[in-house]
């Protein structure tokens, strides 16, 4: 898996240098000078975004083939807000996403839930390098549950929540890529929940207990980390009215099992109807050595054993999209 991600982040990186190198050679220098002019024309704030609300609906009737009566709402919101200047640029992204399913008799359940915020400042080195600083900030609104089981909490706001700070490169060709490499990094793990903690999810500290079963040490809220970073982030319209954007992380902790590399990969594509409808796709693949998944081998209901996992998620929607 390993050989894999560095195999894509190489490929990525090697495909933008080649087609800039292109461009730079086809250039005379009038065309590099409106180039510039062009640049510094560009100055200033620039700010935009995209919110979308998808609604499905089934309902059943004397339906001879079966079938539930069910609602689902899902709502996006993805938001820039970047800055350019000389050779400074700053740029941040906000994405926020929920989503609530009613089936049957059962009760609401939550289909996806997400806070991201992101922050990176950077000031020009040479045409497409920047020395560059990021934070990151995630977590998310709701309680979550392992469904059919709706009564244990395995998540809540800020439990978990993943702080990063990170001192690097950032290599950026175009405003369509970036790719930021980070040899500095330190990240934090909170679980805000004295019951999580104790339990020790997403990787802190376990409480401690007697021989009687007495807690004799609360479990940490607190994990931190340092290493390595990688944050490669592309968008591009592939064809006309189907846009296309993704993003991949991958995170090295040099103190604590190095080759154990945390992988986050996004994607989110849009197909656009017409000014307000549209369809989008989005998936998350995650990879957290710290994060333990029950495995229920069998498919019996009985669980086999618990331990790192790969952790994937689709949403389909079709509704109202607005770009702003």
């Amino acid at each position: 898996m390993k050989k894999i991600i560095y195999a894509a982040i190489m490929l990525a990186v090697s495909v933008e240098v080649v087609n800039a190198q292109v461009v730079d050679d086809e250039l005379t220098e009038a065309e590099k000078k409106i180039k510039a002019q062009e640049a510094d024309s560009l100055d200033g704030w620039k700010v935009g975004g995209v919110f979308g609300v998808n609604l499905t609906q089934a309902s059943f009737t004397n339906w001879a083939a079966g079938g539930e009566n069910s609602v689902a709402v899902n709502g996006l919101l993805s938001t820039f807000a970047n800055y350019k200047k000389g050779r400074s640029s700053w740029d941040n992204t906000l994405n926020l996403a929920y989503g609530m399913l009613k089936q049957g008799e059962d009760g609401v359940r939550k289909t996806d839930d997400r806070i991201d915020f992101m922050s990176k400042y950077g000031y020009k080195a040479t045409e497409r390098w920047y020395y560059a600083a990021l934070v990151n900030f995630k977590t998310q609104f709701a309680d979550g549950y392992n469904y059919p089981d709706d009564s244990t909490e395995i998540s809540t706001f800020l439990a978990p929540a993943y702080a990063l700070a990170a001192i690097g490169m950032d290599y950026k060709p175009h405003d369509n890529f970036t790719a930021f490499i980070s040899p500095f990094t330190a990240r934090m793990t909170i679980v805000n929940d004295k019951t999580l903690a104790d339990a020790g999810a997403f990787g802190v500290d376990p409480a401690e207990f007697d021989l009687l079963g007495n807690k004799i040490k609360n479990g940490k809220m607190l994990r931190a980390e340092y290493g390595g970073y990688i944050r490669v982030m592309y968008k591009k319209e592939i064809m006309e009215n189907i846009n296309l954007e993704t993003r991949f992380d991958a995170f090295s902790n040099y103190t604590e099992e190095p080759t154990h590399i945390d992988v986050n990969w996004e994607l989110l594509l849009s197909l656009k109807v017409n000014k307000f409808i549209s369809a989008t796709v989005s998936t998350q693949l995650i990879y957290d050595h710290d994060i333990d998944i029950a495995v229920d081998r069998n498919n019996d209901g009985v669980i086999d054993g618990t331990g790192p996992r790969v952790q994937f998620k689709e949403i389909l929607g079709v509704g109202l999209n607005y770009k702003f």
